[in-house]
């Protein structure tokens, strides 16, 4: 009969498991190791690839033809300027092509605390000046593109309203990073949704903003049809969100000056 094999002693078992723990810890270091670089070297190109993406959306509400250039060459027909939110007024003391509005808003000596009973956009905080996009033919103003964002159900919507020259007609609508729910709340990516926004006025005759997302569909005989876009059943949250952001960045607190101002007739 073949002998039994010896039973590991007490001590034997414990550098065993020493040794499994060990290496497992030299492993688990390596691979944060690694993946840490990896972030650190993908880091830059992340961050060309998000301004990309915003250049894109900006083209694609600005009603330019699409030409043979790349986005970065078809961008240069795009007029960035810095806006004072409080007075409405041009910025040039800032380099427009670097002004990130959303890192300005963290930086308490650039920015204000947006007061509780109208942050219904969530934002804590937002900058004292704001980036605007101009598109212009034959040296008038056509669109007039303006950065928006707020919560919605799940996550904070970044996106673009383009208004026609009269800064009160919406031209086109993108948003262009969410986190809704797929299925639901991404109806804000739809092209029929965004076309539903095409024609739509943002303020009614004294000057309030009306533009909202109605819930359910929106009766052609509503006398105030023109301020009213479809919502999509299961998606309410989402919807009062889109809601809520219109209502904050185009009211006082937000692009309300500016737009004033140009309306106006102060803008050159």
């Amino acid at each position: 009969m073949p002998e039994p094999k010896p039973t590991p002693s007490a001590a034997a078992r414990r550098e065993s498991v020493a040794r499994t723990l060990w290496v497992a810890l030299v492993v688990s270091l390596v691979c944060s190791s690694l993946v840490a670089s990896a972030a650190v070297l993908l880091k830059p190109k992340q961050v060309e690839n998000a301004q990309l993406e915003m250049r894109r959306n900006i083209l694609e509400v600005a009603d330019l033809p699409e030409g043979a250039g790349g986005i970065e060459e078809r961008f240069e027909s795009i007029e960035p300027r810095v806006v004072d939110l409080e007075t409405g007024a041009y910025v040039d003391d800032v380099d427009a092509s670097q002004f990130n509005p959303i890192e300005a808003a963290r930086d308490p000596n650039h920015s204000v605390a947006v007061p509780p009973e109208i942050d219904v956009a969530r934002l804590g905080r937002r900058a004292d000046r704001a980036l605007v996009y101009l598109v212009r033919r034959h040296g008038e103003i056509h669109r007039i593109i303006l950065p928006v964002w707020g919560y919605g159900l799940w996550s904070t919507m970044y996106g673009f309203v383009a208004l026609e020259s009269d800064g009160n007609t919406i031209a086109d609508i993108t948003f262009y990073s969410h986190g809704e729910t797929p299925g639901l709340g991404d109806f804000i990516d739809e092209p029929d949704w965004r076309a539903l926004w095409r024609g739509k006025q943002v303020f009614d005759e004294s000057g309030d903003v009306a533009i909202r997302v109605k819930k359910g569909r929106v009766s052609a005989d509503d006398p105030r049809a023109r301020f009213l876009v479809d919502g999509v059943s299961g998606a309410t949250l989402t919807g009062n969100g889109v809601t809520n952001l219109m209502q904050y960045w185009f009211g006082e607190h937000g692009y309300g000056p500016y737009l004033r101002e140009l309306r106006g007739g102060t803008e050159s």
